[in-house]
């Protein structure tokens, strides 16, 4: 479902966000204000378990687009997030093992979007992203995607470590881009996998890595040490699409035989 409006404002237009089922990926409320329409929208805000922030008027006066905010700022997906279970069904209609790219910490909507472009042309039945410290499906994201969201489903998690391990209990293994890594042509990438991608600036987290099977990293013989995010998960992803392939080639061979 496409969203048209994604910066709300005001104490009657957020509580009708809320109730009406909006999701809303954030929060910004006048910091000390305690009446009752704020905190009806704060209780509300905490049952989607949507991420709260309490800022200083003069920062919502440099948000606000209305200059009417009232204490209120909040904003609203772009498109809707999918379930996990969205990306398993993908895979099974597919009749392909699940692969899943999942980010640790990116928060430029540009490589977000990038992102999620690549996975749908690389074939990824999924992107997975945190609640927090990264960011949402604005309407920037959407935008980068290029159409992509429409076709590729992103789901937010609350943990993505917790998420890990429930995954590996469903049959994926996982394997994260890091310099430190093994070289990712030296790998077997085949299989049900889920790809971890971490920020430019601090790469993936040490308790993500911990949960992951593999480190791979990507040989450069360039001057310097590192790709943007986006580039990585693009080259990561279609390293996988080309095993995937050479796999299925020698399947192919081996039941002809």
């Amino acid at each position: 479902m496409r969203y048209e409006e994604f910066t709300i404002e005001g104490r009657n237009a957020v509580i009708e966000a809320f109730r009406s089922g909006r999701t809303i990926d954030r929060l910004f409320v006048l910091d000390g204000c305690q009446d009752g329409p704020v905190r009806t929208i704060i209780r509300e805000a905490k049952k989607q378990d949507t991420l709260i922030q309490f800022v200083a008027k003069e920062r919502l006066d440099q948000m606000s687009e209305t200059g009417k905010h009232q204490g209120v700022i909040a904003y609203a997906a772009a498109y809707e997030y999918a379930q996990i279970e969205d990306m398993f069904a993908l895979a099974q209609k597919r009749g392909e093992d699940p692969f899943l790219i999942l980010l640790d910490g990116i928060e430029d909507p540009h490589n977000l979007g990038a992102i999620i472009r690549t996975a749908n042309l690389a074939g990824a039945h999924g992107v997975i992203i945190p609640k927090r410290r990264a960011v949402g499906l604005t309407a920037t994201v959407a935008k980068a995607s290029a159409g992509a969201l429409n076709y590729t489903p992103v789901a937010k998690v609350t943990n993505l470590a917790k998420t890990i391990e429930e995954l590996k209990e469903r049959g994926i293994w996982f394997v994260c881009a890091d310099m430190g890594g093994e070289t990712m042509y030296r790998l077997n990438l085949t299989g049900p996998i889920g790809l971890v991608i971490g920020s430019e600036g601090d790469g993936v987290g040490h308790l993500i890595k911990e949960k992951c099977d593999f480190a791979a990293s990507i040989p450069m013989r360039g001057d310097i040490d590192s790709l943007n995010a986006s580039v990585a998960a693009g080259v990561m992803a279609f390293e996988i699409v080309r095993q995937r392939m050479a796999s299925g080639e020698r399947m192919a061979k081996f039941d002809k035989g």
